[in-house]
Formats: structure tokens, sequence, C-alpha cells
């Protein structure tokens, strides 16, 4: 705690914004990223929308060769750690390549090539898949393209936690750091689960909005009409390091990450547990690590998935944590515009309480009409709102019952 660890670089692409300053203004704006199915022919599936990234070129940042050899999920991860990698600054400085971490992840590896694949040996043999199928596919590909590409040569992990993925490589590179086998991490998560599968999948769960003809108002969180979540993909990334480490090399220091608690339900393999204990226990267990009050917290970003089970959920988990607190403590969504990116989800939503701090005003929860009873506290409806902001928490919650959270300070 005498030496704290910092965020220096961040990088993101999403359904809003193909770099950080990009979807934060959109964020602010209040604009969705809901949209139909562009990337497959979803015309016969129930679920035909989702929050895909617009506007993304991977030739505009890959040579040829290597969009071929990355699946999509590789190609966003790499695009997100090059923006907070070159915020940072590090490696213009200085640095011992055997001290930088890389804990990057996807909750499912290379979807789209292990999709595409499979559709090429059954319809042409098994000899037609690429020779680049099981590197594409990998869930640690992520990581190990990142840290290949800038020659880092410190540990090297994909935690894996579901929809917690991203709090949780952030988590571990926290507390790498705080026990001093590292000096600098790259942390974060991707995913790019718009496929056939995925999306029938998540829709026999009974998970997904199924609005394809008026989109305009999906997905709801915390609004009593909500009827489930829209897939994103995308990719966040951090720089973290110690503060004597930036402070050392003249960095500028985006904010603290001062603390960081995980817990399971074990409950139940998708549905959260309903009394909101696990997420309960992991808010305290983070505000714990960070030495933090309960009334210190001036903003949560929620989970917020827009599922009937989970926003119920994290309500009674925040209400638990936080007890009479809690009425007064905003909370929104980002999800209602960016989607559910899943993996990644928790590693942009830590990006947006930095920016909340920084710049003290809080996203909304857009799409927000009809009060839910059992949803009952200030979840910032369908406007940003300024206020001063000094410590926020980041909650994410997985299906395997995961939570995971963030405690985030203001420099």
């Amino acid at each position: 705690m005498d030496d704290p660890v910092v965020i220096t670089g961040m990088g993101t692409l999403n359904p809003i914004g193909l770099n950080v300053v990009e979807t934060w203004e959109n964020a602010i704006a209040g604009v969705s990223g809901t949209g139909p199915i562009t990337l497959f022919d979803a015309s016969h599936l129930n679920v035909q929308i989702a929050s895909e990234i617009k506007g993304f070129e991977p030739g505009e940042y890959f040579a040829s060769k290597q969009v071929r050899r990355r699946d999509r999920v590789q190609l966003l991860a790499s695009v997100a750690a090059a923006e907070a990698v070159h915020q940072s600054g590090f490696m213009e400085t200085g640095f011992i390549p055997e001290r930088v971490g890389v804990l990057v992840s996807s909750a499912i590896g290379g979807m789209i090539s292990l999709e595409s694949n499979m559709r090429r040996m059954i319809s042409e043999g098994s000899t037609k898949i690429s020779p680049f199928a099981i590197p594409t596919m990998m869930i640690n590909g992520v990581a190990s393209l990142i840290a290949i590409d800038y020659g880092f040569k410190g540990p090297c992990h994909s935690i894996v936690s579901a929809c917690a993925t991203g709090a949780d490589n952030i988590g571990y590179a926290f507390m790498l750091l705080r026990m001093g086998i590292i000096d600098i991490a790259v942390a974060g998560a991707a995913e790019a689960p718009i496929t056939e599968i995925g999306i029938a999948g998540f829709d026999r769960l009974g998970g997904a909005s199924r609005r394809n003809d008026d989109y305009s108002m999906t997905p709801q969180p915390f609004d009593k009409d909500r009827d489930g979540l829209v897939i994103g993909e995308g990719a966040a990334i951090l720089v973290l390091e110690r503060e004597s480490n930036a402070k050392a090399r003249g960095a500028e220091i985006l904010a603290i990450l001062s603390g960081y608690g995980s817990s399971i339900d074990s409950f139940h393999i998708t549905a959260p547990l309903p009394t909101g204990e696990g997420g309960a226990r992991a808010i305290i267990n983070a505000l714990d690590s960070a030495r933090m009050n309960f009334s210190e917290v001036n903003y949560i970003n929620a989970h917020g998935t827009a599922t009937v089970l989970n926003d119920v959920s994290e309500t009674k988990a925040i209400k638990t944590a936080f007890r009479d607190l809690a009425y007064n403590i905003p909370v929104s969504s980002t999800k209602s515009m960016t989607g559910h990116i899943m993996a990644s989800a928790g590693a942009l939503e830590a990006i947006f309480c930095v920016m909340t701090i920084r710049d003290k005003v809080i996203p909304p929860t857009i799409h927000y009409l009809t009060p839910d009873p059992e949803c009952d506290l200030d979840y910032v409806p369908n406007q940003a709102r300024q206020t001063s902001v000094r410590a926020a928490i980041s909650n994410s919650f997985g299906f395997g019952g995961h939570n995971s959270v963030l405690a985030i300070r203001e420099y």
C-alpha cells in the first residue's frame, strides 16, 4: 500500500468507439451500439441484433498476412493493447522485458475461427481446415501475441472467468505488482462472440433480447421491461505499474487501482445467487483490499446485463454491501450502450470508472423508462450526470458464479 498500483495507459475498441476518447464521448452522449447483425447472415435466427464494432478495418492496423493468421478476437486485443502501451509511454523510457507481465484473455477464444474451420471440415474434409486453426482458437493466444508483438518476457497468463474475465486479469496483474514479481502489467480482455453459435447459444439460454424489428430501446438494464442482454464484441486493455516506477520515468498517472475482490456463488452454472450474497462479498473484499471506507465510493459501474435475474441479484448485492448508503450512490450500466462485450466488459468498465473520476461526469443507463420495484437504486437514467467522483467500483459477475470487483481511486 505504500507503493500503490496506478493506471498509466488505456486502450479499447468496442461498439461505441475505436479508441478511448471516442468511446468516452459517445458514452457521455448516451449513444447506443445496438443494431442488426452484419458479421454474418442472421436472418434465420431468433436473435438478429448485436452490438458490433463499427468501422473496424483490420488492414488499417495489420499487414494482410497477420490479418489472415489471427482471429478477430486477437486482432481486437492487439489494437487495444497498442493504444494502451502508446499512452503509457513505457516503451520509450526504457523497461526490462522480463519485468513486464501480460494478463489478457478471452472467455471463449477464437469463436469465428472455430466455427469457420468446423464448417470447412464438415463440407470439404479435415485436410482443408486452416493450418492456423489451433493458434487462432487458443484462449491464451490474445496474451501470447501481445507478448510476441512487443517482446515482453515476464509472466504471461490468461485468466478465464466468463464475464468476469477482464476484471480478473486486471486483478491478478494488480496482485503480481503488489508482490513485486513484475514492474509493469498489460492487462485486460477481448471478445469476438458474434457468430451463429454464439448468438443462438445465448438465445437458447433465454438470456438475449429478441427486439429485432425495434432495437432502439434495448438492452434496458434495471428497467422493469428488460428482456435480456445484447451480445457485443470488443477489447479493453490497461497498463498498470507501481507508483514509484511510473514517477521515476515521468509517466502521467491516470488513477489508482486501489483494490480487487473476488468470490464465487457456488450456486448455479448460469444463474446468479438470488440474494446477491456472492456479489456483495466481492464488493466487500475489494474495499477491504483498498482499505477504503464504504462512504468513500461515489460511483458504481454495474454489471447491469439487462437480464431479469442479474439486475435484481446485483441490486441486492449492492444493498447488502453498502446497506443504507446504497441509495445515495449513483449506479449506471454502460452495457446499455456497449452491449455485453463478455470477457472484455469488466476491463472497459474499469476504463469508464477512470474517465468518470477524471472528468467528474457519470455515464448514464440509457433506455431506462419504467422503474422495477425490485431494482430501486439510483441508476442515472438516460442522461449523463456532472458530479464529483473520487472513488468508484466496477462490478463484473460471470457465468459459473464468478464475482469480481475493482476499486479505483482518484490520483
